[in-house]
């Protein structure tokens, strides 16, 4: 005797992981990445991992290694911090697609991307 039940219960779709890969851009090694391009050296003790290309395609930035390491006043405090200051984010994002395109196409960002930045 069946009821209407479905055997086995459909699920939900499991999200494939991603694999966290090491920066491309930067070695973690306490300097901001935005500060060394601004000539200051300095090491900080809490420098926060900063994906480059945002929204939808954190998790291409995530596979890809375009994640620097920030200050906290680059990263989200301050009107110099890359999620407040369009400049200093166009400024990553150029110079990450100038990296990744190193070993691919510029068709090949965009495909995987949305558009170019240079």
């Amino acid at each position: 005797m069946t009821s209407g039940l479905l055997f086995p219960k459909p699920g939900k779709k499991k999200r494939k992981k991603i694999k966290p890969r090491e920066s491309t851009l930067q070695i973690r090694d306490g300097r901001c990445f935005l500060c060394m391009i601004n000539g200051n050296n300095f090491y900080y003790p809490d420098t926060e991992k900063h994906h480059i290309f945002n929204g939808p395609n954190r998790n291409n930035s995530e596979q890809e290694g375009l994640t620097v390491y920030l200050c906290r006043k680059h990263h989200t405090d301050g009107p110099a911090a890359v999620h407040n200051n369009r400049g200093n984010a166009l400024i990553l994002k150029r110079y990450a697609q100038a990296v990744w395109e190193q070993n691919h196409t510029r068709e090949e960002f965009v495909e995987k991307f949305g558009k170019s930045y240079l």
